[in-house]
């Protein structure tokens, strides 16, 4: 094999229509499971898709009736949306709540290795035999209704979530915010809005009228959706024109608005120096890399600040901050079969995708030399990740993502192809220098499960 150029760099920035294109192609999200009744369930949601041009509620309300509306029997619920960031502020929600006693479900999206991921109830991912028979019970009832597989996942979240007690419920957005099936909660505890950014492009920027034409601002049109009349909406702080747009709508909504920069502030440095009126608090900074998840962990506290339904102490906050675990965000890899192909050297793992994930990296790696080995779906821009990396790369490795179309090597400046990540970590050179393996979230996901960092 030829050896790589040395510090190969993305090329200056052109204009979007210069560069590399994503393709279009289906939003699936498929699951695999050992278990042969998992499985069973996991094909027939395999083959559903979300029929073109067909977006809105009505077939996730007319579900959840056929299953006596199991979304109206939740504890307290903490909904948040964003473009990156929610899972992690939701991450931090759960581990504050069971810091302070509390038993939590929560749903994530989307599952990393194993389905069961995206449902925990009472703090353990759903059970095989349950899960199993949960998804028999949506799929059969609800056939005829022609769901998507966003839709059946949530009606059988809900549907696990009523079954069991517990004190609070976390729930992550799926796409969006508005449409998305999880929009059909009725009074949250309060609702969440993290960071925003352009992406899933094919599906919120469809135009529509009465939507705001500007992408940033429809964005935040969509993710606002989510308000809720009486529900608190407590957001990030964002540009003017996006901050008009979320109070808008929340203000159209009926819910009472808490903005970051206006109703509370968080400085993030050594510490999270948090302040509302309520009055201060001093947290620590959350073991995840990156400045932005003292960012994501101050929401989470805001969130629970602004809500009178679950009371949680500030030393629960500071202690669920210190616990939350969020993987594959700039996830330092142990030692496994995969980084034993790499050794003397720090195998970093992300599963960032868009334009804010690829700064959030950047900003992470500033000012130092590393290896990336990237894989990304065919519907998504290469220089998003590339670009913040600009001047750093000493090599670049694409690799295929095994059951996804994704880009080959001419997607990304001077790069060159591997058959995986196996082989694109033995193929680098004895410098000792870290490795990212970045891109998707579906080729993290293959990663954690090839070292043996299945998520629990």
């Amino acid at each position: 094999m030829a050896p790589f150029p040395l510090r190969v760099s993305a090329p200056r920035r052109e204009p979007q229509h210069k560069r590399p294109k994503p393709r279009n192609t289906t939003l699936k999200d498929f699951a695999a499971s050992e278990d042969p009744a998992v499985q069973a369930q996991l094909d027939r949601l395999a083959a559903l898709s979300l029929p073109q041009g067909r977006l809105g509620l009505d077939t996730i309300r007319q579900l959840l009736a056929r299953l006596g509306d199991p979304q109206k029997r939740l504890p307290p619920v903490f909904h948040v949306a964003g473009t990156n960031g929610k899972g992690s502020t939701c991450a931090y929600l759960r581990a504050m709540l069971e810091a302070q006693g509390l038993t939590v479900h929560a749903a994530i999206k989307p599952h990393l290795v194993r389905y069961n991921e995206r449902i925990r109830i009472a703090g353990e991912l759903i059970s095989d035999a349950e899960l199993a028979a949960l998804l028999k019970e949506v799929l059969d009832i609800g056939e005829e209704l022609g769901p998507s597989f966003f839709e059946v996942t949530t009606a059988a979240t809900f549907l696990a979530f009523a079954r069991h007690p517990a004190d609070a419920c976390v729930i992550e957005v799926g796409l969006g915010g508005r449409f998305d099936a999880t929009n059909v909660l009725e009074q949250p505890a309060a609702c969440g809005i993290a960071t925003l950014g352009i992406d899933h492009e094919a599906f919120l920027l469809v135009p529509e009228e009465g939507a705001p034409e500007d992408p940033m601002v429809r964005i935040a049109f969509e993710k606002a959706g989510i308000a809720r009349p009486g529900s608190p909406l407590v957001t990030q702080n964002y540009p003017e024109a996006l901050e008009a747009e979320i109070a808008l709508r929340a203000q159209l909504a009926g819910a009472p608005l808490h903005m970051r920069g206006h109703d509370w502030w968080a400085d993030v440095g050594e510490t999270i120096e948090y302040r509302d009126r309520h009055g201060a608090l001093s947290l620590p900074l959350p073991p995840l890399p990156g400045r932005h998840q003292g960012d994501n962990a101050a929401l989470a506290v805001a969130m629970l600040r602004h809500q009178d339904r679950v009371a949680v102490s500030p030393s629960a906050m500071a202690e669920g901050i210190r616990a939350a675990r969020w993987p594959a965000r700039l996830q330092l890899l142990g030692n496994g079969p995969l980084t034993a192909l790499a050794p003397g050297r720090q195998v970093w793992l992300d599963g960032g995708h868009n334009a804010d994930a690829g700064l959030a990296i950047g900003r992470h790696f500033a000012g130092q030399q590393l290896h990336l080995v990237i894989g990304m779906l065919a519907n998504r821009y290469p220089a998003t990740i590339i670009d913040p990396l600009e001047g750093r790369l000493e090599s670049i490795t694409a690799v295929p993502i095994q059951g996804s179309e994704s880009h080959g090597a001419e997607a990304f400046p001077g790069a060159r192809w591997a058959s995986d990540v196996g082989e694109a970590l033995k193929a680098l050179a004895d410098d000792r220098l870290p490795v990212l393996i970045a891109g998707s979230l579906y080729l993290a996901g293959k990663v954690l499960a090839a070292n043996g960092e299945i998520p629990d």
